[in-house]
């Protein structure tokens, strides 16, 4: 489990057999759990009920459009990180919001998303001035990213936008010297993105900085957004704590409050099923050879780092550690070392958890590696093939297509 989350991302198997239940999926195979779908998205859209504010998807953590005329009950719309992802949210939720932010825009690509989103935050002064008032003539709500300088991440800079040198946000400096009389009048709202699987109290530490930074403008805005990173689904997140904060910020500056999370929509919805491929010793370390591979299909394990939860696998009760490793040619290429009642043995089934989030929209082939189906595990229990990748997946994304 990530963080201190205290519900299992098996929850919803608890009473089943899912080795049964799975047995005839084609492994690597991602499986997205609809039932844990609908039990975030319900914690979501009472955030929204008790406090009028806006939570939108944030796509660049899950982008399975087959599922948005489920998600859409329990959200405003879709946060995009450029052209794709907004064409992609205004495409498959065409009657939701589609908000863009980009660490810098292309202009031969700006027209287009004009024709798909609503709102723009930019993420410099300078881009603020080459595109607001364009998307303003367009009827569009404009933004700036700002950098509140307060750091909350522990051990991972990989995702601290705070950062010294971070090329994410306008400094307050940078704000009030760039951001003219001209500039501020376009000007509909901020938004800052600085949490990472954090819970409310950092947001809480976080939004006293933007007050005592950007506060005083704060007045004249429209909106504000909170950006993502708020692991509000999550059993032990204090959503008291973000309601409060969000009722802060929407009475003392009378605007509207937006929040993006992309792993809180889908946290704990999602299975990756794999197979044992082979099994040997190495020295004293126990090894197994899977089909998937953490580089390939679940990246975050390698980037983040973190160890993915593993159905029936017990991290201290049992005593047979194995390393847990993918067919690809890089050494690292390594999911993590778990513990098992006894040894594995070639084609046993294998089951991590919490894999909605960040892995069908970050999948590569590296190696030739084939990309896993993604499935859709419905509440009756069937299971409906999304999208089947094979051998031309991978070859049309390297040259002319035959």
């Amino acid at each position: 489990m990530r963080k201190n989350d205290t519900r299992s991302p098996f929850s919803n198997l608890i009473g089943k057999d899912p080795y049964s239940l799975f047995k005839g999926v084609k492994t690597p195979s991602f499986i997205i759990d609809e039932a844990q779908l609908i039990y975030d998205g319900k914690i979501l859209k009472k955030v929204q009920e008790d406090t009028g504010c806006s939570i939108l998807l944030a796509q660049k953590a899950f982008s399975n459009y087959d599922l948005y005329p489920l998600l859409e009950n329990f959200v405003a719309g879709t946060e995009a990180s450029g052209l794709y992802e907004a064409r992609l949210g205004k495409e498959e939720m065409p009657n939701k919001e589609v908000h863009v932010f980009c660490g810098a825009y292309r202009e031969e690509e700006f027209e287009e998303i004009l024709t798909y989103a609503d709102h723009f935050v930019f993420n410099s002064v300078n881009q603020f001035k080459k595109y607001a008032k364009r998307a303003k003539e367009a009827g569009k709500s404009v933004g700036l990213r700002v950098n509140p300088e307060c750091s909350t991440q522990v051990g991972h800079d990989i995702y601290n936008p705070c950062a010294p040198g971070s090329r994410l946000g306008v400094t307050v400096k940078a704000f009030e010297e760039g951001m003219g009389i001209e500039e501020l009048k376009l000007l509909d709202g901020i938004h800052f993105h600085t949490l990472c699987q954090q819970n409310s109290d950092d947001l809480a530490k976080t939004l006293k900085a933007v007050e005592a930074k950007f506060g005083k403008y704060m007045h004249n805005l429209k909106w504000v957004n909170f950006g993502g990173g708020h692991h509000i689904t999550r059993d032990d997140y204090d959503i008291a704590l973000l309601e409060e904060c969000i009722k802060h910020v929407q009475s003392t500056y009378g605007v509207h409050v937006y929040l993006e999370p992309g792993e809180a929509i889908v946290l704990n919805a999602g299975y990756l099923v794999t197979k044992v491929l082979d099994t040997f010793d190495n020295g004293d370390t126990h090894i197994a050879i899977l089909d998937t591979s953490a580089a390939c299909h679940m990246p975050d394990v390698v980037e983040m780092p973190y160890l993915p939860p593993l159905y029936q696998s017990d991290l201290e009760g049992y005593g047979y550690k194995i390393r847990l490793g993918s067919q690809t040619c890089l050494s690292g290429d390594v999911i993590g070392d778990y513990n098992f009642e006894g040894p594995l043995k070639e084609g046993d089934m294998l089951i991590f958890g919490d894999m909605a989030l960040y892995t069908t929209c970050k999948t590569n082939t590296f190696n030739g590696m084939p990309l896993p189906d993604i499935l859709l595990l419905h509440e009756d229990g069937s299971i409906e093939t999304l999208a089947s990748f094979g051998y031309e997946d991978f070859k049309h994304r390297l040259g002319k297509a035959e």
